[in-house]
């Protein structure tokens, strides 16, 4: 299917049959300038003593979460050479994951590796119907003046919709969002899919800016803040909408979201509170 799909689409590579999660037959640590990915979310079962050891994982540890999440994680940074990029899809809990993954996470954003998170709407899969979020790694931001920032971007209401249960992104939405990206790296940007109007409309000097309910640049220290997360949600918050547009469906999807960023906040509330009462207890 690999191997077919990459000759559909015109391209060839050095396509192996294997298990990543016990096995690097590309000899990947430290190789590769680019990578792009779109792991299985959320496998369990998977064998750990049978990666004990692994230099994949090394740097930041193993997951006690029964979780491949993380390991994918590790392993994608893993592979890029001290100037690669990564590009990923990843389930949405990740980025608020807590325990030993927190701790992971932490490490990989204070390695100053993560460069961009983007929170992607539903039904963007043909299988499964959950919302995404697209990680970017760049071991390179460590030597720019984007070290200690992280960009995110908010596209869960850019899309176009295919049929009733299906959605996805118009070549002028990804220029667009990509553009973004470029505005906020101080790099030219790309206009041959048509995304001049969205650009003239949201950036309309020319140079990046904070837009609620788009992006957000956000420091390590704000991330600290915010418990290490990197759910995109936390940062971008919700666009303002003039009293007479107002329309009961859009806002009541704003409110949803406001919703899901305040009961993460109160479960790791409930957590924190949780630890101090088994320590108090502990001491009695």
């Amino acid at each position: 299917m690999c191997r077919m799909n990459l000759a559909v689409h015109g391209l060839a590579g050095d396509i192996r049959q294997s298990n990543t999660y016990y096995e690097d037959i590309h000899k990947s640590i430290n190789k590769f300038d680019f990578m792009m990915a779109n792991p299985p979310f959320n496998v369990d079962k998977v064998d750990k003593e049978k990666i004990k050891g692994d230099p994949r994982i090394s740097k930041f540890g193993m997951p006690k979460a029964d979780n491949a999440n993380y390991l994918w994680i590790h392993f994608f940074w893993s592979a890029l050479n001290e100037t690669g990029r990564a590009g990923f899809v990843m389930a949405n809990s990740a980025s608020d994951a807590r325990g030993t993954e927190l701790e992971i996470r932490q490490k990989v954003i204070q390695s100053h590796a993560v460069d961009v998170m983007i929170a992607v709407g539903s039904n963007f899969f043909y299988t499964v119907t959950l919302p995404c979020t697209l990680w970017f790694l760049d071991k390179g931001k460590a030597d720019t003046i984007r070290r200690d920032k992280v960009l995110f971007l908010d596209a869960r209401h850019i899309y176009r919709q295919i049929d009733r249960a299906h959605r996805e992104f118009s070549p002028e939405q990804i220029e667009f969002l990509a553009n973004i990206v470029r505005l906020y790296r101080g790099e030219a940007v790309e206009t041959t899919n048509g995304s001049q109007a969205l650009l003239a409309e949201k950036f309309s000097q020319g140079q990046y800016i904070d837009i609620a309910g788009l992006c957000k640049v956000a420091t390590l220290e704000k991330i600290a803040a915010q418990g290490w997360s990197l759910n995109p949600g936390r940062y971008v918050g919700v666009a303002e909408r003039v009293v007479e547009d107002f329309d009961f469906t859009e806002k009541l999807e704003e409110l949803n979201e406001e919703l899901e960023v305040l009961n993460l906040e109160a479960r790791e509330l409930e957590e924190r509170i949780a630890e101090n009462v088994a320590k108090l207890l502990e001491q009695s």
